[in-house]
């Protein structure tokens, strides 16, 4: 009986151990404001030591995005670390796995997600995020965080546009983020950029979803299950609870939706 219980134990703290998961600081792009940033280092505890490791691959001038990012932390005293490749020695994927916080830069998320996936780097991130690291990220690096990830392309219409003209079937591209929110899908510069057409589009045709829309210098602080909005603006939450859909041609609609109008300090609960 003994010997039972003593097993028992040991899977319980094993299971416990492995299923600890940190912090996630997912903010919508622009400005970070002092009050954002001082909050993002007070949760990754780097106002008590540490060191934070920055991730410029979705930049297209990575040297200017880790340049502009450490400015934040520098500024506080705060080491940092940059990573200038995804080919890393095996001390420095240590370094990545022992981090209080991985801050990604904003960007390209395709370009960030074709770097890292099926790296080692990308599972030191993981495994950094698994014993309690805080795991940031801006724009494309806010974007990442989903495992359903927005990838900012119209299948319908190639050329390129910041905001959806239209509400229409099979027309968001998806592709695989780093998968750290499972059930919801991250949209940013929200507000500003009148996003509201594409996270539409992605609740009516995938309304297991929680979709989520943060705006600029604003962020969500995630843990323990819930969302906390940081910063000055808003955070727009969409929600299909009935699962309704309906289509005429190409355009779709849906009956019932929740929309929710976060501001700051206040919170709510997140897949």
């Amino acid at each position: 009986m003994k010997k039972r219980l003593l097993v028992i134990l040991f899977f319980s703290i094993y299971f416990q151990a492995f299923s600890q998961k940190g912090k996630l600081f997912i903010i919508g792009g622009g400005k970070r404001p002092p009050e954002l940033v001082q909050r993002m280092i007070q949760e990754a505890g780097l106002d008590k030591g540490g060191y934070a490791v920055i991730i410029p691959f979705a930049s297209n001038e990575p040297d200017s995005a880790i340049f502009y990012a450490k400015e934040q932390f520098v500024e506080r005293n705060i080491k940092v670390v940059p990573i200038v490749s995804a080919s890393l020695l095996e001390s420095t994927l240590d370094s990545v796995r022992k981090a209080q916080l991985i801050y990604f830069t904003g960007g390209d998320q395709n370009k960030l997600m074709k770097t890292l996936h099926k790296t080692p780097l990308y599972e030191a991130i993981w495994q950094c995020y698994r014993n309690g690291g805080t795991i940031a990220g801006t724009s494309a690096g806010a974007a990442v965080m989903s495992k359903k990830m927005i990838t900012g392309n119209e299948k319908r219409y190639p050329a390129y546009n910041q905001t959806f003209q239209t509400i229409e079937a099979e027309n968001i591209e998806f592709g695989e983020g780093m998968g750290f929110l499972e059930k919801t899908i991250i949209d940013q510069h929200f507000l500003i950029r009148s996003r509201h057409n594409r996270l539409l589009s992605a609740v009516i045709e995938f309304p297991e979803y929680l979709c989520v829309g943060i705006d600029e210098a604003t962020a969500i602080l995630v843990k323990n299950g819930f969302a906390e909005v940081v910063g000055i603006s808003q955070v727009i939450v969409f929600e299909n609870p009935q699962k309704s859909r309906t289509q005429k041609g190409i355009k779709i609609g849906a009956k019932n939706l929740r929309v929710s109008v976060y501001v700051v300090g206040e919170k709510f609960k997140i897949k």
